[in-house]
């Protein structure tokens, strides 16, 4: 999953817990290629139970001539963690 969404093992992650609003920064570890393996660990681990649901989001600042050329990589996933879907823009709202 980390290379489908193009982040780095020890990048600065924001996670958001959908299942309790809790929203805290940390940092991606790898664990063993194709585990699905999602873990939260140390101190952050009092904010997210086995069965959340969450948003793993990366930020970075891009010039303009960058900006220009920049695509987002989301990466969508089954309850069992499996890649289902990857885009790059994220659907139009509806009203």
């Amino acid at each position: 999953m980390l290379e489908a969404a193009d982040i780095r093992e020890y990048e600065q992650i924001q996670i958001y817990n959908v299942s309790n609003g809790e929203r805290f920064t940390t940092y991606a570890i790898r664990a063993q290629r194709g585990s699905g393996i999602i873990s939260v660990n140390g101190a952050a681990a009092h904010k997210a139970q086995p069965g959340d649901i969450i948003i793993i989001a990366t930020y970075s600042q891009y010039n303009e001539l960058e900006l220009a050329r920049y695509a987002p990589n989301l990466v969508y996933v089954n309850p069992e963690n499996r890649i289902i879907d990857t885009r790059n823009a994220i659907p139009m709202q509806a009203a």
